[in-house]
């Protein structure tokens, strides 16, 4: 049963084909086999997740209505709040953080009738760079290629579902960090609209964290299938209290009265993309063709560097003040990833950070204009195939390199703008490809249109087994 997509496993255990205790146990089995492997899946929840299966079949035996995502097991990401268990970030410092209450898209999840079966790795504090490794519970590997990193900062999530030690992921993106393990792992990834999904992001107590975290961090599911993706994004759309920020958009848009035009870039601003990145673009622009889309290259997307520049230096100018103190709580050498990127483009004053804002909102314009022409964007998720694990914290040569591989994901995050991360097939090495197709603010069902038809004719790759170590 941990082969089965979300889908169909919500609909065996609704339709009582299964019971939801043995969905659990199923995906309990397939933890104790391969995550010693992989080192995905951090704080197991296995008497709590079967408790949770057990009541989903009492209430199904009672004839009760269940919920579109009924015994579905999803992990959580170290950073987001599960009620009665430890949000640690990945640091030993936060061991007993215990959350007081579901973050809001677990709840949902779980009011969807999915069942929370563990948290899951993460980078140290979300900042030691994009290599899932943590201070508190170490190295994630790449189930494809343990020499490979399985990116992140989501990258816990990634591995548990491309494994099928869970059928949904829920992690979080600001700047590639769910679209990313995607990619790499052979997956599917949701990032929505800024303002999209209802979350609260206050991390440690009662204030809010800074602009940079709330313009550029949105919560979102990974998947091994498109329609899975569909089903969470149903789920853990809408406002709530909680997020003033969040936005009651209808789900689904008005159809295009045309076949809709689809620009497609596979080197954005020019800086360079392997050949096997490229060709992955290309075969998701040709099923695009298939499927009636009218697809057109482009030169290239609005304002790269000026946008990647703003990104950074807003991220930065946010990070520097608590950053003596914070630096103490990534362990030794979690600070160098932050470090490098400070000084290829140091923190701003108060001066600096409202022209920083300003250009932020100029270059959103400057999108919202290509949009309006293109309703979707295809362009890669990672200008390389994986890379080595904490290539961006070894020295600023590799920080460089990894900044510039992710730059498209990094500006869209950005903008704001909704993306959804599909695979591709095998590159040469045997490792997995995507790429990510982009769209108007709120138009999440144009972009997962698009992935689809993107799946139907290339493929899922997922679940599979970890591959023995050289």
């Amino acid at each position: 049963m941990w082969k089965l997509p979300a889908t169909a496993i919500a609909a065996a255990v609704r339709g009582g084909e299964v019971s939801a205790r043995e969905v659990v146990d199923a995906h309990l089995d397939r933890i104790a086999e391969v995550n010693p492997r992989v080192n995905a899946v951090t704080q197991l929840l296995a008497d709590r997740a079967r408790a949770a299966a057990q009541e989903t079949d009492r209430a199904r035996a009672a004839g009760e209505r269940l919920g579109p995502l009924a015994g579905v097991p999803f992990t959580v990401k170290e950073c987001t709040r599960i009620e009665g268990v430890p949000t640690t970030f990945g640091t030993p410092r936060f061991r007993e953080l215990v959350a007081p209450a579901d973050a809001v898209p677990v709840a949902r999840l779980r009011a969807a009738g999915a069942i929370p079966i563990g948290h899951s790795n993460m980078p140290t504090l979300i900042l030691a760079g994009m290599h899932t490794r943590s201070e508190l519970y170490g190295d994630t590997r790449n189930p494809w290629d343990a020499a490979r990193t399985p990116g992140g900062t989501s990258g816990g999530d990634g591995v548990a579902v491309a494994t099928g030690m869970a059928a949904l992921g829920l992690g979080n993106d600001s700047g590639g960090s769910l679209r990313i393990p995607a990619a790499f792992n052979g997956v599917a990834a949701l990032k929505p609209t800024t303002g999209r999904f209802a979350a609260d992001q206050r991390m440690l107590g009662p204030d809010d964290p800074g602009p940079a975290s709330q313009l550029l961090v949105t919560d979102g599911p990974l998947a091994r299938t498109v329609a899975d993706l569909r089903l969470a994004y149903e789920t853990l759309a809408g406002p709530d209290p909680r997020d003033p920020r969040a936005v009651p958009a209808p789900l689904y848009g008005e159809p295009l009265t045309n076949p809709p035009r689809v620009a497609v870039v596979a080197d954005p601003g020019g800086h360079g993309v392997h050949p096997a990145v490229r060709r992955a673009v290309e075969a998701a622009a040709e099923a695009l063709r298939d499927a009636g889309y009218r697809v057109d290259e482009v030169p290239d997307v609005p304002r790269l560097d000026e946008g990647m520049e703003a990104y950074t230096r807003l991220t930065n100018t946010e990070f520097a003040p608590g950053w003596p103190a914070v630096r103490q709580l990534l362990g030794e050498g979690g600070d160098r990833y932050i470090e490098l990127t400070m000084r290829s483009v140091p923190p701003v004053d108060a001066a600096g950070l409202i022209a920083v804002m300003g250009t932020w909102m100029n270059i959103r314009r400057s999108w919202t204009e290509f949009l309006e022409a293109y309703p979707l964007l295809l362009g890669p998720v990672f200008t390389e195939p994986p890379v080595e694990p904490g290539l961006e914290s070894r020295d600023q040569a590799g920080r460089d390199r990894v900044a510039s591989a992710m730059r498209l994901c990094s500006v869209t995050s950005f903008v704001g703008v909704p993306a959804v991360a599909v695979p591709t097939g095998l590159d040469a090495d045997g490792l997995p490809a995507g790429v990510q197709l982009i769209g108007r603010p709120f138009r999440e069902d144009l972009c997962l249109a698009a992935a689809q038809h993107v799946e139907d004719r290339l493929g899922t790759l997922a679940p599979i087994d970890p591959r023995p170590e050289a």
